[in-house]
């Protein structure tokens, strides 16, 4: 068993309404109330000592759970609006608790997302599990899913990858919002963001679309002090990936209005067995963080 597999099954378990325009699977899930803009839906939450160690300040670990959420929003050429909180705890700590929720505030209130409501309970160990589910929105011309990238498709990447955590960079992140609102109808329909490693989340935008993926690995920008086999694999990183015509490539590069975040074309779709990864030697291949293993 591994997360991959099991979230197929678990999709095979949850019929649809006509009102959800895509189900599991995406980074959002995006319902269609027929206004002009659809909605995007997500959930996503962090696990003391996994995604930040015990000394991290309860603001750092909002910011994280909210931007993390935020992310994935930009991954759908999105707008985030609207957050709810679910939270359990141990030591039930006022001070930690509320410098917690003064983070969510503060974070929230730069991105113009209300926080509507929230759940919290007592852990019967030490630590915490805090998940933060964030609604948005998307003119119908601008949504962006996995499946949408097309044969000969560049792949194009944001930003550097690998050392985020030792780096800090897991929790000083920006997510991508002003780039993927640049990118989405215009120059891309198939976006997702890097959570789980560069090499896992570009194999999953392939598999989506029923392409493979010829990767250049020498091209992959690295972030201080990682190696191209941490760039691949660990994930954190919180960048975009996404799929740009051939004939969009030379005025995307030309025309791309963000000198301090930097884009690279980093690989190829092509047809053949879906989700297949070619252009790294054997040592390189690692599918990245697996709840299951």
């Amino acid at each position: 068993m591994n997360e991959e597999s099991f979230v197929r099954k678990l999709s095979l378990l949850f019929p649809q309404s006509p009102d959800v325009r895509v189900g599991p699977g995406d980074d959002c899930a995006v319902l269609d109330f027929g206004a002009p803009d659809f909605i995007l839906a997500a959930v996503d939450q962090v696990i003391s000592e996994v995604h930040y160690t015990r000394d991290t300040p309860p603001e750092a670990v909002a910011g994280k759970l909210l931007k993390r959420n935020v992310s994935d929003i930009a991954a759908m050429g999105g707008v985030p609006t609207h957050a709810l909180l679910s939270l359990a705890v141990c030591p039930m700590d006022e001070s930690w608790l509320l410098a917690f929720h003064r983070g969510i505030a503060e974070c929230a209130g730069s991105y113009g997302i209300s926080v509507i409501g929230g759940d919290m309970a007592k852990l019967f160990a030490p630590g915490e599990a805090l998940s933060l589910t964030i609604l948005g929105k998307v003119g119908r011309s601008r949504l962006c899913l996995r499946s949408n990238a097309r044969e000969g498709d560049c792949l194009f990447a944001t930003g550097r990858f690998g050392n985020s955590f030792r780096s800090g960079h897991h929790l000083n992140f920006v997510p991508r919002l002003k780039e993927a609102r640049f990118l989405a109808g215009g120059f891309t329909r198939a976006m997702q963001d890097v959570s789980d490693g560069l090499l896992k989340d570009a194999g999953r935008l392939a598999a989506a679309s029923g392409l493979a993926l010829l990767l250049e690995p020498e091209k992959i920008p690295l972030r201080a002090g990682a190696t191209l086999e941490s760039a691949l694999a660990e994930g954190e990183d919180y960048e975009l990936l996404f799929a740009v015509p051939e004939h969009l490539r030379a005025r995307l590069e030309n025309d791309w209005p963000f000198p301090d975040t930097e884009l690279n074309c980093i690989g190829r779709f092509a047809g053949g067995d879906p989700g297949t990864v070619s252009g790294l030697k054997q040592n390189q291949i690692n599918t990245g963080y697996d709840h299951f293993r």
